[in-house]
């Protein structure tokens, strides 16, 4: 059995500053509204991805959302583990373990922070491999720096060209009501900011906030009764590299490179042919790499490339059309809000930050500090 796959509905619970709800009850009613949005009840969802929460996830999210599903996955693998369960679930349906998936996630880290709460700051830990690198104190934060400041020593990148990409992931947000920041920012505002990690002050640095996302998956038999346009899954792919920064190949060069090529020759387009974008960027530099990785510009040219406006709507790549996890909604983990933002986008429900006609989307998220990546390429219309 081999049948084709769509996502039938997606939505988002309340985001931003959420200060009244838990992780399970965004993850739920951001798939009551999934569900909603594709005219479909728990009862019809046989398939449940969910990974970040709870003890033994998606068990006790099942059992919150009351749903005995017959397929799960909880792949853990970081931002990048929703595109690599959806990918999963796509395989699942296709391969008739599944008809109805839904992949959920909730977070409140900007409120478990300012509560003070235990674990609200992430904690690697120094067990298995981290062991080695753990005594000399790198942070997440710290590896992506470096990595950045490869980037720039080695193909002159230069660190206004770097600002650009939150200048634009702020452009992007000014028209999306739910984004976090939305007042413009200039590569001077960024440049300006205190520093975290150089060269990364904080406008280059992701925001914290609280939210949840939801998307229900279908096969092709049950397009008919969505209550909401399909958006088909033309490809996808997943891939890991390291976990230790040391044994990291090249800093230049990301997990993408792998995931995106895959994705694209599955689902038969090339970059050249995506209209709209949706990228991980939990910092600047994550973005810029990526973009090198799938193909939209040669190894070494992201710099201008960015540089020239092409992230904005309006721009030759328009990229994180919601404002991205710089300027939107990073509630800890934010690879299903991309897949959300990209499946409105194909189905023309954006509004002012609509890009037009936008017929294909890709989708790749990264894990960790460029340890994992997942890519779907979406079309709006029927493979």
């Amino acid at each position: 059995m081999s049948r084709a796959v769509a996502i039938a509905g997606v939505a988002l619970s309340d985001v931003g500053r959420v200060e009244d709800k838990s992780p399970f009850e965004l993850m739920a009613q951001a798939s009551r509204r999934a569900l909603a949005d594709a005219g479909l009840s728990p009862s019809d969802v046989d398939g449940l991805a969910s990974t970040g929460q709870g003890t033994l996830p998606p068990v006790d999210v099942g059992e919150y959302l009351g749903l005995r599903p017959r397929w799960v996955d909880s792949t853990a693998v970081g931002g990048a583990a929703w595109e690599v369960m959806a990918s999963h679930a796509v395989d699942a349906i296709a391969a008739g373990h599944a008809d109805v998936v839904l992949l959920t996630y909730g977070s409140t880290a900007r409120s478990d922070l300012r509560k003070g709460l235990r674990g609200a700051s992430i904690n690697w830990g120094a067990r298995g491999p981290l062991q080695w690198e753990a005594p000399y104190g790198h942070t997440l934060i710290s590896k992506y720096a470096m990595a950045a400041r490869r980037h720039m020593h080695q193909f002159g990148t230069t660190i206004e060209q770097l600002a650009e990409v939150a200048v634009s992931a702020r452009f992007n947000a000014a028209d999306n009501p739910d984004a976090y920041y939305r007042e413009p920012i200039t590569v001077e505002d960024v440049l300006s900011g205190p520093m975290i990690a150089d060269p990364f002050t904080k406008l280059h640095c992701c925001i914290r906030s609280d939210g949840g996302a939801a998307m229900v998956l279908v096969a092709a038999d049950r397009v008919k009764d969505l209550r909401s346009q399909p958006v088909w899954v033309l490809g996808s792919a997943e891939t890991t590299s390291h976990m230790l920064t040391s044994q990291w190949d090249d800093m230049t060069v990301g997990p993408a490179a792998v995931s995106g090529p895959l994705a694209f020759e599955r689902a038969g387009v090339k970059p050249i042919d995506v209209d709209v974008a949706e990228i991980y960027d939990a910092f600047t530099y994550m973005l810029l790499c990526t973009l090198e990785d799938l193909g939209f510009c040669d190894k070494g040219e992201g710099g201008s490339f960015v540089e020239a406006g092409s992230l904005r709507i309006g721009g030759d790549l328009p990229t994180n059309t919601d404002g991205g996890g710089l300027s939107a909604c990073h509630p800890g983990q934010r690879g299903l809000f991309l897949l959300v933002e990209a499946a409105r986008q194909l189905r023309g429900e954006c509004g002012p930050r609509q890009v037009p006609d936008a017929r294909i989307a890709c989708v790749s998220g990264t894990g960790g500090w460029f340890c994992s990546s997942g890519t779907v390429i979406l079309g709006s219309e029927e493979p």
